[in-house]
């Protein structure tokens, strides 16, 4: 019984040595959600452009569209939203903010200077939508089918390269829905 004891520290190392050797292949922007091929979490939260107006999920339905969650305190949502604007205004795209955990306000300004390119802004101050969502933090983005099942979601900025994959995969579910 003493010698199977001696054994017990080597099978412990190799087993953690595994684990790590496995995530020397993982992408780390790569996270899981739970979410994914599920209806997008009912909420009721007010939009940022009337506040007395209340959005829910069902205002996220009719149309593959994306979902970004942003936010004035988050350097690379700044970075991102030259590319959002491109992707929104002169493409045409149909894209819903998420202001998370922000004050309303700066974020009326920081869209005013910096340009609007979101169908819809939910107001998301306490971060419970987020929460729901599994939210790490902003920037991220999902899309979202027709009848608002949640199909992709990428964490990090959409930049260039980000949007022709997400482009790719928004032409291949509006073609699934049809």
């Amino acid at each position: 019984m003493r010698k199977l004891l001696v054994f017990i520290p080597l099978v412990a190392f190799l087993g953690l040595g595994i684990f790590l050797f496995k995530g020397l292949f993982m992408d780390p922007r790569t996270l899981p959600s739970a979410l994914i091929d599920k209806p997008f979490p009912e909420f009721s939260l007010p939009s940022l452009y009337n506040m007395d107006e209340t959005l829910t999920q069902l205002d996220l339905q009719g149309e593959v569209a994306l979902l970004n969650v942003w936010a004035t305190w988050c350097p690379t949502c700044k970075e991102e939203h030259a590319q959002l604007n491109k992707i929104g205004l002169e493409e045409g795209v149909t894209i819903y903010g998420l202001n998370y955990k922000d004050d309303p306000e700066l974020a009326r300004q920081w869209l005013e200077r910096y340009l609007d390119p979101y169908r819809k802004v939910i107001v998301d101050e306490e971060g419970y939508l987020g929460l729901d969502l599994g939210v790490y933090g902003a920037p991220e983005t999902y899309i979202i089918d027709k009848k608002g099942i949640i199909r992709y979601r990428h964490v990090g900025e959409v930049n260039e390269s980000v949007w022709l994959h997400l482009r790719e995969l928004m032409q291949t579910i509006e073609k699934e829905d049809a």
